[in-house]
């Protein structure tokens, strides 16, 4: 019995020193991978998928009329979405034209004034021009009726000539004086005139400019009027999945107000949180794996795209602060940005969705 009882002690030991040098060999293999694949790839489960997504919001107030998307459909750039009553905008419009058709009117009429008064510049000029040649022509006549009258003086003095046609080159003298006096009236008031034709020119040209600066803004009124009744209809900036569905038809939206969100369902990419000591060796470009926990059976291709240049942790609502003496360290993450290799599968992702990232280092 003693033999007995010897040798299963032994068998015993036997299988149990085997059993120990195959769990120490398995640690040791296991041990070793690890430490071989720690030099080769880095990996983390702080991972999510990214997508943009846009806001669709209206530009202006106004009661929803009609929508056409509903959730989780997919609409392509350019699509109308919701379509707010524009009867108010309409009117608007409307009435930015009145005004437009108004200041081009005064347009036309302050440029007939401006030929107007430029054809009165051209006649009064013309006038001013005759009435100094009229002086030209008095000057000439009152000088030969002074020659006259000083030769006939002289020729009084003699008896040579009679009183009469003494007086007679006397009068001439005086009617050619005071024909001189009126032509320089004339053309003092000729130049007056063309003075004040002038002016009123120049103010009729300043009426047309001013007029025409009108119609601009007049115009400027009309293209906001039409901006103001195309936001009306609210379109599709980008392709992708309405979401988050929040309007229904006879509401009030207001000017900024949330009504859809709109994920981009091509341009997806996945930022992974690794620790601050997992970094080091990480560059733009490496190759990397990535497993998502909803489809654990596909394996999806990506590359390091960027690395962030500051932690997660800067970017938080309350960002630590060590400088209060209160301080325990923490290993910090540091996002990086992963771009997904075109792929049929990557259709399967959604935003959100957590992932296992593996980065290939070598």
């Amino acid at each position: 019995m003693e033999q007995e009882r010897q040798k299963k002690a032994k068998k015993k030991n036997k299988t149990f020193a085997i059993v120990l040098i195959a769990i120490i060999m398995v640690g040791a293999s296991f041990g070793v991978y690890k430490y071989i694949q720690g030099q080769r790839h880095v990996e983390t489960d702080d991972a999510q998928v990214e997508a943009n997504i846009s806001p669709i919001t209206p530009k202006v107030s106004g009661f929803v009329k009609k929508y056409y998307a509903e959730d989780n459909q997919h609409v392509n750039a350019g699509d109308t979405l919701v379509v707010l009553d524009d009867s108010d905008f309409i009117i608007k419009v409307k009435q930015a034209e009145t005004v437009l058709a108004y200041a081009k009117s005064n347009v036309q009429s302050s440029g007939a004034n401006l030929q107007t008064a430029e054809a009165n510049v051209q006649s009064t000029t013309y006038n001013t021009q005759a009435a100094e040649g009229n002086i030209e022509l008095a000057k000439v006549r009152y000088e030969r009726t002074e020659s006259d009258y000083k030769r006939y003086a002289e020729l009084i003095k003699t008896k040579s000539i009679t009183d009469q046609q003494f007086e007679q080159a006397k009068a001439d003298r005086d009617a050619a004086a005071s024909q001189l006096e009126v032509a320089k009236r004339q053309y003092e008031a000729m130049t007056r005139e063309t003075s004040a034709r002038k002016s009123q020119a120049v103010m009729s040209q300043k009426g047309v400019s001013l007029a025409e600066a009108l119609v601009k803004e007049r115009e400027a009124d009309l293209a906001y009027a039409k901006l103001q009744l195309s936001y009306c209809y609210i379109i599709a900036p980008i392709s992708g999945t309405v979401s988050k569905k929040n309007v229904q038809v006879g509401q009030l939206v207001q000017a900024g107000q949330s009504l859809y969100a709109l994920v981009d369902d091509q341009d997806k990419w996945v930022i992974a949180n690794y620790k601050e000591t997992q970094v080091e060796k990480m560059k733009v470009g490496q190759t990397v794996e990535l497993e998502a926990d909803a489809f654990s059976d596909i394996m999806f291709m990506g590359k390091i795209q960027s690395i962030s240049p500051v932690t997660g942790a800067k970017f938080s609502l309350l960002p630590p602060d060590n400088s209060s003496g209160n301080f325990v360290k923490i290993v910090q993450r540091i996002p990086v940005k992963i771009v997904l290799d075109k792929n049929d599968n990557n259709k399967l992702l959604r935003a959100g969705m957590n992932v296992i990232v593996d980065v290939q280092l070598k």
